[in-house]
């Protein structure tokens, strides 16, 4: 393989204002030019620039509705991507302080639940990866897979794997949490537990970041369902 694919790859990351556009689309929703402009803190113009040049990298997709210009990232192996690589650099530097107070409650929000594009991620994310693997659902027998008796219990309990299985997406990986620095759960398997989770009222957003909340009947089904306690 030639190493000039892997030279443009780095090079469209390389940049801090691409870089902060594919964190900030983690939280797997489609964003506005605008507001991804604004969130990183560059004009309208800079933002335009960096986007088509990851939209053209491959690194990002585009829909435009009217006016309006969403992107997103190109799908979940670019967000996988983006994760592991934010984990590596976390793990290679220091982290700077808190801006401010409301800057250290999101972050204390994120490192106890998030999503990680479609996703759980922080202490939540990790507990659940423990949780499935001490109950059998999933083995590292053989490589990360799902057990047939594993399938079997998530049907049991609402959680439709299959439904998340899109062309080559694996049914389950290992996925670094970079404020843990212990694996969570990627794959198609991680993106029927966040969906449940949503739809069943476990968890709910904090404001429009990707900060979660354990509700109290999330509190309730993760310790029935899994022996997960929360701090």
């Amino acid at each position: 393989m030639s190493a000039q694919p892997l030279a443009r790859l780095a090079g469209l990351l390389a940049d801090p204002t691409r870089a902060a556009i594919c964190l900030a689309l983690l939280d797997g929703r489609a964003w506005t030019a605008s507001e991804l402009a604004h969130h990183v803190g560059v004009v309208a113009s800079t933002a335009s620039e960096q986007l088509s040049r990851l939209v053209a990298g491959g690194l990002l997709a585009e829909e435009r509705q009217g006016r309006h210009r969403y992107l997103r990232l190109a799908g979940p192996d670019t967000a996988a991507l983006v994760e592991d690589m934010a984990a590596f650099a976390a793990e290679s530097a220091s982290v700077p302080a808190p801006r401010n107070l409301r800057d250290s409650a999101r972050r204390s929000a994120e490192a106890r639940a998030r999503t990680c594009y479609d996703h759980l991620a922080g202490r939540l994310g990790v507990a659940l990866a423990d949780a499935l693997l001490a109950r059998g659902v999933v083995t590292k027998d053989m490589g990360l897979i799902v057990t047939t008796p594993g399938r079997a219990w998530l049907t049991g309990i609402g959680i439709d794997v299959d439904k998340k299985r899109r062309g080559s997406r694996p049914l389950v990986r290992s996925c670094l949490d970079w404020t843990e620095r212990r694996p969570h759960l990627a794959g198609a398997l991680g993106a029927a537990l966040c969906a449940h989770a949503m739809d069943a009222g476990w968890l709910e957003p904090i404001g429009t970041g990707r900060a979660l909340r354990v509700t109290a009947s999330g509190t309730d089904a993760l310790h029935d369902l899994f022996g997960i306690t929360l701090d």
